[in-house]
């Protein structure tokens, strides 16, 4: 069991395993800095409101830095780093400047390779934050840019603001032989998930899984059963999914509507119809969710 689930982890999920070196030495410079964007191979990719730029083929377009002279941008480039080909930066432009037409971030993700997702995902990230964090919440102030994008300085007070990143814990229930999957009416007809929420301050993860299971559906974790799987970057918009498997105390549901819309349990064959899309009336997310890892892992007796 061990080593299946050492393999399970060992395939990263959508939006991880970026190829880059993100250069934190080059970053703390900002000559450095300036000479990587001067070099002759340094290249560009290019977001409008959260979408990347993309070719035929499904790859994010790398624009030479002289094609982005005249782009319509949100603020400065960020620095994401560089690999074999040479630096890599990535620009936002408003929505009158795209150079091309994007799929929604989602749909981006599950037609990017693998790689190309992981180096969107921070480009995507980042730009969320920045987005959110032009004034300083110590003082007010207008915040800059810094260290190529990964924090922000306040003009003001000179406190210095990190990308922030949100833990939220998934967890895929479990009561005998079943799992507990929910769904929000907000959500595409039939898409059934795995519970999430988001940790608060000063709670573990497993505190986290634990209140959220009962706050949601009324169940209760056996605490010391929970245990970890994987993790997954989320750039929607700036996440940590942190994958769990729970076991309960009891199967008996008291669903808080507010959250959810309904709430009840699958067995292993009703988990295997919905992958193949032959269920009476449920299906799971997308390929790219960390709630269809944690099935795919349960049906086949891997967690």
């Amino acid at each position: 069991m061990n080593d299946r689930v050492h393999l399970a982890q060992s395939l990263p999920m959508t939006f991880a395993g970026s190829p880059l070196d993100r250069g934190d030495l080059i970053r703390r410079d900002a000559t450095s800095l300036q000479a990587a964007f001067d070099q002759p191979n340094a290249r560009c990719i290019q977001l409008c409101e959260g979408r990347p730029a993309m070719d035929e083929s499904h790859q994010l377009i790398r624009f030479k830095m002289a094609d982005t002279a005249n782009w319509d941008a949100t603020g400065p480039m960020i620095y994401l780093g560089s690999d074999q080909a040479g630096p890599l930066f990535a620009c936002e432009i408003h929505a009158d400047g795209a150079k091309s037409d994007a799929l929604d971030p989602r749909q981006a993700a599950m037609n990017l390779p693998h790689f190309e997702a992981a180096i969107f995902a921070q480009a995507k990230s980042v730009f969320a934050w920045r987005e959110k964090n032009r004034f300083c919440a110590n003082c007010g102030q207008q915040t800059r840019q810094s260290a190529g994008g990964a924090k922000r300085v306040c003009d003001g007070c000179e406190i210095e603001h990190f990308p922030r990143v949100d833990p939220v814990v998934i967890m895929l229930a479990t009561h005998e032989d079943k799992c507990l999957l929910g769904r929000q009416s907000s959500w595409p007809e039939g898409i059934w998930s795995a519970l999430a929420g988001f940790v608060e301050p000063a709670e573990t993860l497993e505190e986290a899984c634990a209140r959220e299971l009962l706050e949601e559906a009324g169940v209760r974790a056996d605490i010391a059963g929970i245990r970890y799987v994987m993790t997954q970057p989320w750039p929607m918009p700036h996440s940590l999914m942190v994958g769990l498997v729970a076991p309960v105390l009891g199967p008996e549901l008291t669903i808080d509507t507010h959250e959810l819309e309904q709430a009840r349990w699958f067995s292993r064959e009703d988990i295997r119809d919905m992958m193949a899309g032959t269920h009476d009336f449920a299906v799971m997310p997308p390929s790219i969710a960390m709630a269809r890892r944690l099935a795919e892992l349960w049906v086949e007796d891997v967690i």
